[in-house]
């Protein structure tokens, strides 16, 4: 079968390439799923699990991706819960070969049905997108109707789908971004929107939730913003600045099979839109790394046709 592969750490998205694989083994509890599309984040590269196992062993040449909608094939044994021909999507150990391949091996439990009306590149763009907006904003940032919350990188896969979100549950939304993407983000749901470039943070005035997915000098800026009882929640790094009088939660999303069908299910009934910036071949994956070829929204890799 087909995959993009990384082979040398140090060649970085020059040693990315398309190349045939062996196809994947099903362990105890696994599924093996045809890939439909794939969707993937653009520091992986920098991720340890990329190129080593979790006990430290070399895993090259592996496969990157860790979002994915399809259809299983192959149930492992032992496996529960889903059936052979049935769409899926969900999520990819990190610590495994991922989803920019023809078929991948999942195991069962991090994946949920995927309804008939929902398409495939759709749901590529939702699994840690989705899982990251709604455990940073609810789990880990505690957001509650009445509230405001700023969302940096309001129009990235991440922050558009936060955006709808918090907005859907009645806070005050204010996000930042590029001036470019002060019409979209307005469209998601924004109540105000902060040009990074042009505009002052701090007049975002006191927030009662951060959630950033940007880092460095922003995220750091941005513990000044929290009131007293409020939450920095970030996935970019642990933060340097801390809220005078609130919390700071540094967090890697989690697989979540209820929450990923609650997040089919609000986009069945329009509730919540995943704005996919683009569209790729599997072949052209390795673009779709590279810095400056993103479009606002996820980038999408769809890897088989039907």
């Amino acid at each position: 079968m087909q995959a993009i592969t990384v082979q040398d750490r140090k060649a970085g998205l020059a040693g990315m390439s398309l190349m045939d694989i062996p196809y994947p083994r099903a362990a105890v509890n696994d599924v093996i799923v045809r890939v439909h599309a794939a969707g993937f984040t653009p520091g992986e590269l920098d991720w340890p699990t990329t190129w080593a196992d979790r006990a430290d062993r070399d895993r090259t040449p592996s496969v990157p991706g860790h979002e994915l909608s399809g259809v299983v094939v192959e149930l492992g044994y032992g496996t529960t819960g889903l059936s052979v021909g049935q769409r899926v999507f969900g999520m990819a150990d990190w610590a495994r070969n991922g989803t920019l391949a023809e078929y991948t091996a999942v195991e069962a439990r991090n994946l949920a049905p995927l309804p008939a009306d929902i398409d495939h590149t759709v749901a590529a763009a939702l699994p840690i997108s989705g899982l990251t907006a709604w455990q940073g904003l609810f789990d880990h940032g505690r957001l509650a109707a009445g509230q405001t919350v700023l969302i940096h990188g309001a129009v990235g896969g991440v922050g558009s789908l936060a955006v709808q979100l918090a907005h859907e549950a009645g806070a005050r939304v204010i996000g930042t971004g590029r001036a470019a993407a002060r019409d979209t983000a307005l469209a998601l749901g924004v109540d105000a929107f902060i040009d990074l470039q042009t505009d002052k943070l701090e007049d975002a005035g006191e927030v009662d939730v951060v959630f950033d997915v940007i880092g460095g000098d922003i995220l750091d800026r941005s513990a000044a913003l929290v009131r007293a009882g409020g939450t920095l929640v970030t996935i970019a790094a642990p933060p340097k600045a801390r809220p005078r009088d609130g919390r700071v939660v540094f967090f890697v999303v989690e697989p979540d099979r209820a929450r990923l069908a609650d997040l089919a299910t609000r986009v069945r009934d329009g509730r919540l839109k995943p704005v996919v910036g683009a569209v790729r071949p599997l072949a052209e994956a390795p673009i779709a790394f590279a810095p400056g070829t993103r479009a606002p929204g996820k980038t999408v890799v769809r890897v088989t046709e039907n």
